[in-house]
């Protein structure tokens, strides 16, 4: 990419999206458009191709969709399954028309099979069934997958996507009815500090293995493969190289927060894929590496947070 091609990065307010545009200027790119939902709703079909008509981006990085933690998947099929489906499918249409030089669709580790072996490879994909509690979200994900590879086969065009790992990082979602595990932990735990609780009490048993990755270090990966001459993958993993249970990242948590109470685990609580390692080699064979541990990454996620109250 030049500094001067126009780069629409879908999403911009969320995690990954403003990760991406920080990213994006620090390296000198400012040719970046951004729309809000409330302009451009990318559900609708015909707003999404207005939108791309007037704009003519040369490069997409589409890291909008609805998204959250087993609780919503659960609760929130309906939504979580046609908000996102249509998301990738609108704006993927409308690339596709208008001659965008390469789209890099995010999708998530989720929409790989439960009970496969670890590490995952990107070939694994529809190897088997897809865990329950985020299986619309897989569903709508795999979709977006399937269209990049369907556009690559039949016209050539350099679509493609990315399955990131756990992410996090400042500008996370907060709110525990809707959130991902780890902010949803550091605002129960801080909760529980300011509140002076004994006890806070966690879903599951604590023994399910996850990979976190600080949402900077995946935007540097998506500026690196956007970069490439050519992308040789359709579907490229991205994640951290270490690995932890959700229990020692609970007890990382309390000790940054400094809550001195105790964490207990609701086993009658559903855990979720019991291990989830996503093979990264391809992208680190590319010189990618993460640069931030996950106890500096949630101390800089945790003072954001004490800086930036959810409601």
């Amino acid at each position: 990419m030049k500094p001067t091609d126009k780069i629409y990065v879908a999403g911009h307010t969320g995690l990954v999206g403003s990760a991406v545009v920080r990213c994006l200027k620090r390296h000198g790119y400012e040719n970046i458009v951004t729309v809000t939902h409330s302009a451009c709703d990318l559900t609708d079909s015909a707003a999404t191709m207005r939108f791309f008509e007037r704009e003519k981006p040369d490069y997409v990085v589409m890291a909008a969709g609805r998204v959250g933690g087993i609780l919503r998947n659960v609760e929130e099929p309906w939504e979580m399954i046609f908000e996102n489906a249509m998301m990738a499918l609108n704006t993927i249409h409308a690339a596709q028309v208008l001659g965008v030089k390469r789209f890099m669709f995010l999708g998530s580790s989720c929409v790989y099979p439960k009970g496969i072996e670890t590490p995952i490879t990107e070939e694994m994909l529809l190897s088997q069934q897809l865990e329950p509690t985020n299986e619309s979200y897989a569903v709508a994900k795999i979709l977006g997958i399937k269209t990049c590879q369907a556009l690559r086969t039949q016209h050539g065009s350099e679509f493609f996507s990315v399955m990131p790992c756990n992410l996090y990082g400042p500008g996370d979602n907060f709110n525990v009815e809707t959130c991902h595990v780890l902010p949803a932990l550091i605002r129960k735990i801080h909760e529980a500090k300011t509140s002076r609780l004994p006890f806070v009490t966690l879903w599951g048993d604590g023994t399910p293995r996850r990979q976190f990755l600080h949402a900077n270090d995946l935007a540097e990966a998506v500026l690196l493969l956007m970069n490439q001459p050519t992308v040789e993958k359709d579907l490229i993993n991205i994640g951290s190289d270490h690995e932890v249970s959700i229990r020692e990242l609970a007890e990382v948590i309390q000790f940054v927060v400094g809550y001195e109470g105790e964490l207990r685990f609701d086993t009658q609580m559903p855990n979720g894929v019991s291990r989830k390692f996503i093979d990264s080699s391809y992208l680190r064979g590319l010189g990618w590496e993460e640069k931030i541990t996950l106890r500096n990454g949630i101390e800089t996620v945790y003072a954001w947070y004490s800086e930036n109250p959810c409601q």
